[in-house]
Order: C-alpha cells, then structure tokens, then sequence
C-alpha cells in the first residue's frame, strides 16, 4: 500500500526540522559513532575538513550557503563510501570585525565610547553579542542541512584555541620569528589599530596631483598627492642612471617649506621608475612603506609629521594639530603663493581603506609585534617533502615548498600562480593590534625584563602586553587546534592533515596562505591536500550581492519558499571551482520543480510496483539490460566527477539523467509495459524502475539531502539514507 506521505505534494517545510532532528539524534554525523554502530569500519581511510569558521559578527549569506553545500556534499558522499568522515564546524571571533560592531551598537543606543565603557565591561558586551551570533550561525548551518559534527564545535577564542595560539607564539618568539620593533604600519585612525595589507580596501578616486619644488632654489620637481607630508621629507630619490639628475646626487638643501625646517638629500636608488612623473620622488620614510625601505637603505633619518589621530604634529602654527585633509589645503596654498607649484591635474588614485571602520589609512611608525618570513631558522620534526629535519630554512620557503614539492593541490590550478606570486613578495606580518577583543599577547614586562610563555610569570609585577593578536594568527591555526594542537590527541593523529580546504578565493592570502605558513612550521607537514576555491555568489545582473545596494539574497527565505534543496542545488551547478557565479530566485524556484519531480516520480514507481517482490531479481529484458547497463556507465561517471572535485558537472548530470532519462523516457516506456506485458516483461520492467530509483536516490542524497531522505523513509527503509553504501551498481 502507498505511504500517505506520498499522497499529498511534497512540501519541505513540513519535513526538513524533522528529518535533521532525525539525523542529529542518530548521531552519525560523529566519525565515531558511525564506527561504534558498525557502519563504517574502524580502519576505513579518513576523510576530514574543517569548516571555515563564520565570522561572529552577522547573519549567514549566499557565500556561507555556498560553502556549506560544496563541503556537505563532499561529507555525504565520503560517509556514504564509507571513509571515516569528519566534518569539524566553528567560529571565528573575528577580533577586529566583532569589537568594530558592538562599539557602533553602543555608541549608537548609549553615546559612548569604548574608553567610556572600560576594558572589561566592553568585553562583557562582546561576549553577549558573540553568544548570540554563533546561535544563530549554527541554527542556520543546521537549515542548510550540513552535516557537521557538533559535538565538536571549536570557536576560535575559546580555552583550547588560546592555548594553542599562546604555543604557537612562544615557539615561534623562541625561534627568534617574532620580534618586536618600531616600522611603518598601516594606521587605522578611526578604529585607532593597526591592520594587515590583506584588511585594506580600495576605493577608486580622482584626485589632485601636484607637481612643485621645495623652493625656489630647489633643483628638482616632484610630484605628489600628499602635500602635506612633505613636511616630513627627508631626501629626494632619482635612478641612478637618470642623467637630468646625476650632478645632484649627494647634496643635501636644507629649506623652510611651508613653515617647517626640513633637510632633503639626493640620492639615487635604482627603485624609482625615471619615467614616470618627473623621475624623482620625495622620500618621507615615516609615512611610506615604499619610502621606509628606501630610507633604511641609505641610512636616512625617520621624522614622523602626523599622529596617530591623523593630525599634523609639526610645530609651525599653521599646520600643528590640523587634520591631514586640512593641512594639505594649507600646504597647497602657501606653494601657490611662493610661486612653487608647477601643475596640479586630476588623476585616478586609489585611497586606501579599512575594511571593517572605513576609516583612511595612514602610514605610521609603530612599535609592534612581527613575524619575520625570510629569517632563517633551524626545521623542528618534517613530514614534507624537499624539507628535512634540522634544515636550515625561512618561512617563506615552507610556504613555497608545498607546491614547488605538489604537496598541496589548487582548484582551479591557476591559483597555484597566484599563490606563489604572492608568496614571492610576502613582507614581514604584523600581528600586533590595538584593540581589546582577541588573544592577548603572551608577552609579560617588569622594567627591562622581558618574559614570554605559555603561562602568565609566576613571580609578581608583571604587566601584560596591552595588544592582542592579528585575528588570522589563531585561524591560522584551525586545522590542528581544532584536533587538539598541542595535546598529542587521537583527533590529531587520526585526521590531520586534512584533506581539503574548501574556502572562497577572496581569501586566500587572508586565511589559506597563514595556514600553511602556521602548519608547515608548527607540526612539519601541510594543513591539506587539496585547496578548492569557489567564486563570489552574484545577481543575476552580475553584480556582488550587499545589504547596502538591497540586492542581498537571505539563503533562509528561499529555503522557506523553496526548500533547502533547490537553495542548495542551484549553488551548484553551474558553479565551477575559482568562477564567480550568478544566482536568481528564478533558479532557485525552477530546482523546487526539481524535487518535486523526483517526488512525484517516486509516486508513480511506488504505485507500478506494489504487487513486485523486491526480494528476487527477475531476468531483464534485452531492452532494460540495455538500459542497466548504461545507468552502471553513468554512476561511474558521476562518482568520478565528485571525486575530482567537479560538483557542478556532476550535478547537472544527475539533474538530466533523472528529469529526461528516466522520468521523461524510461518511466514512460514503461507504463505500457507495466499495464500490457508479459508477467516476465513487466517483472523486468519493475524491478529496473525500483532499482535506478533506489540509486537515484542515493546518488543525488549529497546534493538534495532531504526530499531523498525523506523518501528512503517512504520507500520503507529502515536505514538512514545518509550511512547507506556508495552505489557502484544499480541494484535493490
């Protein structure tokens, strides 16, 4: 007799809490329990990933939806064949990000300010907001049908990570790989820290260049969009092969300009370009990265002109304490009234941003913690290949080892390119912030002496380090802390390394690359085997998807019309690896008359086979042989296509073969078959509908986990579809 459930149209929002609740309370998400309850073997091959961890400041977005569709289909697929799969979710406290957001929320319903608040009771209000944050980050990886393993869920600032990150930190402090000294940082004025290169962004402007000499009896014209940190200008560069310059080279003008005494020395260094501009640069080695090098390598004075508030700290009255923007009008005057500036012309510029204040960048020098990659040091124990025990190496070379040695895998393979690019021109990293929310550094003072550990100094009067670290420090961390790095756990050495990273290409130099700098030096060998890189989720315009613009698409409100299954599916295909991606709800709502397809085509196999005894397999027809022959064919297809990482093409596979082979064709040939044939023939023709159904089910379970699931129930099986075998045939 029919199931009543398939009497009525499949409808998700009745099934989908239910069936997750089923699967939860199985327990099969855990690896070990799968082991325990004899559903997979105890020394089956391990497949293990980690969850990029959301950052704990909002709400689940297309790209999260993305992410966890990619990697959930790679867990049920890898459960199914039966590997011992773990599946490890998270969060990261996202140090800058989540402080940022709960001081807007505060100053925005209480008028104050951090400083207002104090240290303590800001982290308090962090910590509600956090809460509440991962709540709702986990309740929506839940409705999106993830099958991670929460028993156990990491968060990157919890007792485990801190230890780990206090580990870390002092090995590599004792292996003389972090330091600390004074350099030119990029400033954040509004949220009063530093930040990485990787946290800027750029915002395309036109903005006035201005081309001037110091003064009149200055030799050379520069040009620059910063009149107001010439004040701060200690030299004037040209290329050392730039004959307009070549008789200057070495002297040294000491001039009033703008009110300010400054001394500008000639030199020549082989960095500046003679033809762009006028050839020559003025080097102001406080407020330039470019121009701290410059100065370093002609031993040149370091004279900071503007604060950390992004004011003007010269002492000529016109200028002192006046914002930057402010000064550099004033600057432009006064060359406009001495007769100094040659030309003043609009070009395309790019201001640099903080991503998460939107404050302007201003370079400054700070006294901060690094970490040095180009010092060499001695190569604890090593599992890599081209890197031995005991070898003297850099950081930088670790992190270049893993491809130059194809230790790790890029998907796409361009991105290998890329990589190592980036690795190849990779500074020193400042970890140092100034903030309050984040792993403190484990550095601890008393008068001169320093001390660095684990553990706070047991002797009294010592005073910590007031920064914290760089919030990508601790997910540099994730594949191993995660496992229990630095205890020896069973979870470490049973899952570690882990085989792929699935992650969004915009943050590959942000979190993928400090993995495999952290692990490649912490534990000897890769993080992962395989990086796999999905695009940005787009309109279908084509444009990034933001709250901002309102063209943001809620992954849940198109579950809740929709179904989690065609949200899921429509982020597959047509979603290669490192393409950015169009998505509409109009796709979204074709794929919901996917499942219902599949839904309804199982009515009607379920109706044509009742009086069928699946316990024989009756002798096929040449006609359905055929057909079972073929279908053999396409799961082999489709198996290999997942299991090189080509989910879309694999997706769309078992979309047509479902929608236009077998319900378009086979179950239309065979109703006449069914209601007019032989005994034998229909025999055949039952058991070939059962049988791709059953197959169907189980290949498309990974891509579409409920309306499957929820008729594996139907079809009267007992066993969760989620553990059962990988199809290598078509059978019952």
């Amino acid at each position: 007799m029919i199931d009543e459930r398939l009497l009525k149209p499949y409808n998700p929002a009745e099934t989908e809490d239910s069936i997750y609740k089923k699967w939860i309370d199985s327990g099969l998400f855990n690896p070990d329990t799968c082991v325990s309850k004899g559903f997979t073997k105890p020394d089956a091959p391990t497949f293990s990933i980690m969850l990029p961890p959301p950052n704990v400041t909002g709400v689940l977005h297309m790209g999260h939806a993305a992410t966890l569709t990619i990697e959930d289909i790679m867990v049920r697929y890898h459960r199914m064949k039966g590997d011992r799969t773990l599946w490890l979710p998270g969060t990261d406290h996202a140090a800058i990000a989540t402080q940022s957001k709960v001081e807007k929320i505060v100053e925005k319903e209480e008028g104050k300010r951090r400083h207002d608040l104090g240290r303590e009771e800001l982290l308090k209000r962090i910590a509600t907001f956090v809460e509440g944050s991962r709540t709702t980050i986990v309740h929506q990886s839940k409705k999106m049908g993830a099958s991670l393993d929460w028993s156990r869920e990491a968060f990157t600032l919890d007792e485990e990570r801190n230890l780990a990150v206090r580990t870390a930190f002092k090995k590599m402090y004792d292996d003389g790989l972090i330091y600390r000294k004074f350099r030119v940082v990029n400033w954040d004025p509004k949220g009063q820290t530093t930040i990485s290169d990787d946290e800027i962004i750029y915002e395309a402007a036109k903005s006035p260049q201005y081309t001037f000499k110091y003064s009149k009896d200055f030799p050379i014209a520069i040009a620059t969009t910063r009149p107001e940190t010439k004040v701060g200008d200690v030299a004037v560069a040209v290329h050392p092969d730039d004959a307009r310059y070549k008789k200057y080279v070495g002297n040294t003008y000491d001039i009033v300009f703008a009110g300010v005494p400054i001394s500008v020395k000639i030199i020549a260094d082989s960095a500046v370009d003679p033809a762009y501009g006028t050839g020559a640069v003025g080097v102001t080695p406080a407020h330039s990265m470019v121009d701290w090098e410059i100065a370093n390598r002609h031993n040149l004075p370091i004279i900071p002109v503007i604060n950390e508030f992004a004011k003007m700290t010269v002492a000529a009255p016109e200028l002192k304490d006046k914002k930057v923007t402010e000064a550099r009008q004033i600057i432009v005057e006064w060359l406009k009234k001495e007769n100094l500036l040659i030309k003043e012309e609009i070009i395309e510029n790019n201001i640099s941003k903080a991503e998460r204040t939107n404050g302007t960048i201003e370079p400054l020098p700070k006294l901060q913690w690094f970490i040095a990659v180009e010092k060499k040091f001695k190569m604890g124990a090593s599992n890599m290949a081209g890197i031995k025990t005991g070898q003297e190496v850099t950081l930088k070379e670790l992190m270049l080892s893993v491809v130059k040695e194809n230790s790790i895998t890029f998907l796409p393979d361009n991105f290998t390119k890329i990589y190592t690019n980036w690795i190849d021109k990779l500074h020193d990293w400042c970890i140092s912030r100034q903030i309050w929310y984040g792993h403190r550094i484990p550095v601890w003072y008393k008068g001169d002496t320093v001390y660095c550990g684990v553990d706070a100094p047991k002797e009294e009067g010592y005073i910590q380090d007031e920064d914290t670290l760089d919030t990508w420090f601790s997910s540099g961390l994730w594949t191993f802390s995660t496992l229990g790095w630095p205890k020896e756990t069973l979870d470490f050495k049973t899952f570690h390394p882990t085989n792929v990273l699935e992650t969004g290409k915009d943050i590959l130099f942000f979190w993928v690359a400090r993995m495999i700098l952290m692990t490649t030096y912490l534990i000897g060998t890769v993080p992962f085997k395989t990086v796999y890189l999905h695009g940005t989720v787009r309109t279908d315009k084509g444009e990034k998807m933001s709250k901002s613009l309102g063209n943001a698409m809620d992954p849940l409100d198109m579950n809740a019309k929709y179904g989690t299954d065609a949200t899921r599916i429509s982020l597959i295909i047509g979603n290669g690896p490192g393409n950015d991606f169009r998505i509409s709800e109009d796709k979204i709502r074709g794929y919901k008359n996917f499942a219902n397809k599949i839904w309804n085509a199982t009515r009607f196999v379920i109706s044509s086979t009742e009086d069928f005894d699946r316990s024989k397999q009756p002798k096929l027809t040449a006609d359905d042989a055929k057909i079972h022959e073929e279908f053999n064919i396409f799961i082999k297809d489709v198996t290999k296509d997942i299991e090189e990482y080509r989910f879309y093409i694999a997706g769309e596979k078992l979309y047509h073969y479902f929608w236009h082979n077998f319900a378009d064709i086979t179950i239309e040939r065979t109703k006449e078959i069914i209601f007019h044939g032989t005994p034998a023939e229909k025999e055949s023709a039952q058991w070939l509908l059962l049988s791709l159904l059953f197959t169907q089910l189980k290949l498309l379970h990974p891509f579409m986990p409920f309306v499957t699931e929820e008729l594996w129930g139907v079809l009267g099986n007992k066993k969760l579809l989620m553990i059962e075998s990988w199809p290598k045939e078509s059978t019952l």
